[in-house]
């Protein structure tokens, strides 16, 4: 299914508008260069341009392409191309064979059938949008607050999002509710990263007694054009009634991006981009149409029976030694083996696309799983990249902390009650003064006890954080009463990365409780009750060159002053004193797939204080080198520190992310995961999930800008065997910048890739790479906003339902609601669907072909005349109600048990190489159905002999009854159905004898003499090819026939 947010669809626009107001508007919002924008604060009349509407349209036509779209999409196929000119040719007397009704019923049913399902697709997605569309925000206007639609939101209007609410346009931040002044944003929607991201609103507006006073006041900005950049934003805000007027520079951190999710507070913006000027759409790459490899294959092979069907014309006429107006014969003869190409193909298929849509649909073992486009069901089968996200897709992004390790010592899950009597003996021993209340010389002179050690790791991480905690109103507590008394109930942790949360819910759950903090204090309460205040003198936060952040706390009941730092073990190892166990616990918890952070600590007199705080001060005011300097003054710090504890958090996996992996790697199927998170996170979880197996190396690329070092890279990459690759996006760029040939050629050899901070176009060139290079199947697995692109430009997407809205599953060929459930969706339906498929196409075109072959022989004989052997009904009857139910019944034909299929994936390694539906297949079809044809018609001639009046009735009804044994000579595993199909079938041609009298004489085909004959003839056709499958089953059986004998 295609997403795409698009300004008004030409239904809305072309009924109410004159074709000059059209023009206009396509004019307005359809091409034409973005441009810079003036957007005044709750006036969207008063705007410079015009701008599209805020809509999702994910519909391939409107009212007015839908008929057009549709038939021009069926014609596009050669077959479906050649029938209408066939059909068409009957209008011509010269060309005529029988009744018009003979070609044109046909058609009709084919065209019909696809129309029908076409409408049902796009009147489910009309629904879906509409779902989307509707989704009621508040606006603020000069009379009060109103309700407005999603789609009704324009640029320049106030709009009020609460919190875990998504944000439904591209906005400016102006005001929120929290009293730190700032608010969270969830964005792993937008670009996959978990970390929340800071955002702070315009201090101008912030700054207003209420919301209201926003339309009080005359205020405009000026933003930059629309672009592709999700992490950089240029613009100024202007107050024009303030003495003097008052500008604001406006970065990233004012911005509020559509599909982002408020994680804090109350928040009000200004509606900056609509439509497909967001940032979130112009990611998106644009939409293509998918059609199936197989849907190709089998157009391929019908050009091929087009090119046999001229061969056989031109024979003909050749025989007659073109004699008189032998290009009319041609056309008659083109006209009259026309059924060597089936008009029932293409409508047999279509049907096993819905049929296998409403199995897939109706499996109990994956519930919840939605086919939106019905028309690929056969890719599932025959996938051989798998590229998937990591936040939200294989992880829950929930995380656990799982160790504490303190060198001699470790702590899991099972043993925390272990750290909160260490915790809890420490704060209620009598005979001890609280820890806060030691003075620092104790700790040096006296031995340290466990419980010490324990208190002291502990105390570090609940300090040692960006960690809000907040309280909130349940109802029941009052606000201001519930933050004075830090109930709990009521308290949640608010920071930038869910990190951090996880080990400060930690300390809580072992005694130590972050209850307060503001930007210069903070508060812990103790086992004992008792609260520990501390006044916060400086923060260094974490970034992505220092992967550390520190602090310095002053202990206010004992003045002591303490520099505490955690950070990446890369970093912090030579930082801390000397020690003999660091690297390798790092290494072996890292090999877990946790997340390890090393915390340290270093005690500062108030002299040592003063002298970094007066250099501190002065670097940060430094014009030149400011950052250099400062991180100098800074590391003058970081020396020596007292290494206190690793921590080992994990992102929690989906379920079954593990076993699926595993099944899929079996399968044949390798697996990519493009994440936009960091690259620590990312190689963290692809060993976590085993998507790296225990014994592989993994290759983590440096980080390059140049030719030079990609060059140097990718040669030290080379020398690398059975390796994972670990990459970031920005070397990832500049390889296939400059050596695009060599680093795809390397990758695909590689068991595992793991691409991080990948933009949302760049999964998609990477898919769309993978494509070109390989010419093999992709299949794309996200559930964000970030992964469309990926989605749309794969083979086959599949979307997984997240918690944040629903953009990849509506975008997506398939939507299942846990990653667990591809394993199922590719190892059973994918397998099933495609080898059913193929079964299906090749006995319709077998089907076909045998009554062609006997066209020719009937031809033959009579001298090669352009004679139809079977007229009106009969020719329509064969591919319908004679042999439809039973053919069509293959669709249920399955070679395995579906617990089969998941426990030897290897079963699914044998499709990629398309073995169901070949050249190969499809040759033995074809002599198959000449040796059938061929016996069938000269039985007929040689048996009957002195009755050859009735050699209608004798060859139709032995070909009637070599279709079905053959429907049951091709069948694996019977269902009841295929045997009802049978008799039906059966049952249907002996009560249509009475209607057929015009072709069949009913009391000749009563004789003993033409049972038996028939009989024989039935048997000749038939019995050799059973004889057949029986040595191929004994001496040369397929691999699926070992496990289920």
């Amino acid at each position: 299914m295609q997403t795409r947010l698009y300004g008004e669809s030409l239904d809305r626009v072309l009924l109410p508008m004159t074709w000059s107001r059209c023009c206009e508007w396509l004019r307005c919002c359809g091409g034409g260069e973005p441009r810079p924008r003036t957007v005044w604060l709750g006036h969207p009349e008063k705007r410079d341009q015009r701008y599209p509407r805020n809509v999702i349209n994910n519909q391939k036509y409107n009212f007015f392409t839908f008929l057009p779209g549709v038939l021009f999409s069926q014609f596009r196929y050669f077959f479906n191309f050649y029938f209408l000119l066939l059909a068409c040719s009957q209008f011509v007397p010269e060309m005529r064979l029988g009744a018009l009704y003979t070609y044109w019923v046909p058609l009709g049913f084919v065209l019909a059938v696809t129309i029908i399902r076409e409408a049902v697709e796009e009147i489910r997605c009309y629904i879906r949008d509409k779902e989307m569309n509707s989704q009621i925000y508040s606006r603020l206007t000069s009379r009060g607050t109103v309700k407005v639609k999603s789609s009704n939101i324009q640029v320049g209007d106030l709009i009020l999002v609460e919190k875990n609410q998504r944000v439904p346009a591209d906005m400016i931040f102006l005001r929120t509710s929290e009293k730190n002044g700032s608010c969270f944003l969830r964005t792993d929607q937008l670009d996959g990263e978990t970390d929340w991201k800071l955002r702070l609103p315009v201090a101008c507006t912030q700054r207003l007694p209420t919301a209201a006073d926003l339309l009080q006041i005359r205020s405009y900005v000026y933003a930059e054009e629309p672009n592709i950049d999700i992490h950089n934003f240029l613009g100024t805000f202007t107050r024009e009634d303030s003495d003097p007027p008052i500008s604001e520079s406006l970065s990233i951190e004012n911005t509020l991006w559509a599909g982002t999710v408020i994680a804090s507070g109350t928040v009000v913006g200004v509606v900056l981009y609509t439509g497909r000027e967001l940032r979130s759409v112009m990611n998106t790459s644009d939409p293509r149409s998918k059609i199936g490899l197989f849907d190709l294959e089998v157009n391929c092979l019908t050009k091929i029976l087009f090119g046999a069907l001229v061969v056989v014309s031109l024979v003909m006429v050749a025989l007659q030694h073109f004699a008189g107006r032998w290009y009319l014969q041609i056309i008659r003869f083109l006209l009259l083996f026309s059924n060597i190409i089936p008009i029932s193909l293409r409508v047999n298929l279509d049907m096993g696309k819905i049929v296998y849509s409403w199995v897939i649909r109706r499996d109990s073992k994956i519930p919840g799983t939605v086919v939106r486009s019905s028309t690929i069901p056969e890719q599932l089968g025959r996938i051989s990249y798998l590229l998937t996200d990591k936040t939200g897709t294989l992880t829950q992004n929930e995380m656990v902390f799982k160790r504490l390790h303190l060198g001699t010592v470790a702590y899991g899950l099972d043993s925390m009650d272990e750290v909160q009597s260490h915790i809890f003996s420490i704060y209620t021993q009598p005979s001890q003064d609280p820890p806060a209340q030691k003075g620092p010389t104790v700790t040096t002179k006296v031995r340290r006890t466990m419980s010490s050690r324990v208190h002291e790791a502990v105390k570090a991480i609940a300090l040692c954080h960006n960690v809000t905690p907040v309280y909130e109103c349940n109802g029941v507590t009052d606000q201001a009463e519930a933050e004075k008394q830090f109930e709990d109930s009521c308290r949640v942790y608010q920071a930038s990365s869910p990190d951090e949360v996880a080990l400060v819910q930690w300390t809580e759950s072992v005694g130590l409780t972050l209850v307060g903090r503001d930007q210069s204090s903070m508060q812990l309460r103790t086992p004992g009750d008792q609260i520990l205040n501390l006044t916060i003198l400086q923060v260094f936060p974490f970034t992505y060159e220092s992967k550390r952040m520190g602090i310095i706390v002053r202990d206010e009941s004992t003045g002591e002053i303490t520099f505490y730092m955690k950070g990446a073990d890369v970093v912090m190892a030579g930082i801390v004193q000397y020690n003999d166990w660091l690297e390798e616990e790092c290494g072996n918890m890292a090999r877990e797939g946790l997340r390890v952070l090393v915390v340290a600590k270093k005690s500062l007199t108030e002299e040592q204080y003063q002298d970094f705080e007066a250099r501190y001060v002065q670097a940060k005011l430094s014009v030149h080198d400011r950052s250099l300097k400062v991180a100098t003054v800074i590391e003058s710090l970081e020396m020596e520190m007292e290494l206190l504890c690793l921590t080992g958090v994990e992102d929690q996996l989906q379920a079954d992310v593990r076993p699926t992996l595993e099944t899929l790697r079996n399968a044949g199927i390798k697996v990519w995961m493009l994440t936009g998170d960091k690259l620590e996170t990312a190689t963290c979880t692809a060993k976590n999930a085993h998507l790296v197996t225990r014994n592989q190396d993994i290759h983590v690329f440096r980080l390059v800008t140049n030719r030079g070092e990609a060059h140097l890279e990718l040669n030290a990459f080379r020398r690398k065997h059975d390796c994972a690759l670990v990459i970031s996006g920005d070397s990832l760029e500049v390889c296939l910048k400059y050596y695009e040939y060599e680093f795809m050629e390397l990758a695909c050899q590689c068991p595992a890739v793991v691409c991080c901070r990948c933009a949302p176009t760049q999964k998609a060139q990477i898919v769309r790479l993978l494509q070109e290079r390989t010419g093999k199947l992709t299949c794309a697995v996200g559930d964000g906003g970030n992964d469309v692109s990926m989605i749309q430009e794969s083979d086959c997407g599949v979307g997984v339902e997240g918690k944040e809205g629903k953009q990849a599953s509506l975008a997506a060929d398939f939507s299942i609601t846990q990653f667990k459930h591809l394993g199922r969706l590719l190892m059973v339906h994918g397998r099933n669907s495609y080898k059913r498929s193929a079964a299906l196409s090749q006995f319709v075109i077998h089907r076909s072909l045998c009554i062609s072959t006997m066209q020719a022989v009937f031809s033959s004989v009579f001298y090669f005349a352009s004679v139809p052997l079977y007229q009106g009904f009969l020719i329509i009857g064969y591919s319908t109600i004679y042999t439809m139910f039973p053919v069509f019944s293959l669709v249920l034909d399955k070679d395995v048990k579906s617990e089969v299929a998941m426990l030897y994936p290897e079963l699914y390694k044998d499709l990629l190489k398309g073995r169901p539906l070949s050249y190969k297949t499809f040759l033995i079809w074809v002599l198959i159905s000449i040796y059938q044809g061929s016996t069938i018609m000269y039985g007929a001639l040689l048996l009957f002999e002195s009755e050859f009046v009735h050699i209608v009735a004798i060859s139709f009804t032995s070909l009637i009854l070599t279709e079905l044994l053959m429907v049951a000579l091709t069948i694996q595993t019977w269902h009841w159905l295929m045997t009802v199909a049978e008799l039906l079938s059966l049952a249907c041609y002996i009560a249509s004898l009475v209607f057929l009298h015009e072709f069949i004489d009913v009391y000749f085909i009563a004789t003993l003499s033409f049972l038996w004959k028939v009989s024989v003839i039935t048997l000749v056709s038939c019995l050799p090819l059973y004889v057949l499958k029986y040595l191929r089953r004994r001496f040369s059986p397929p691999s699926y026939s070992k496990l289920t004998s």
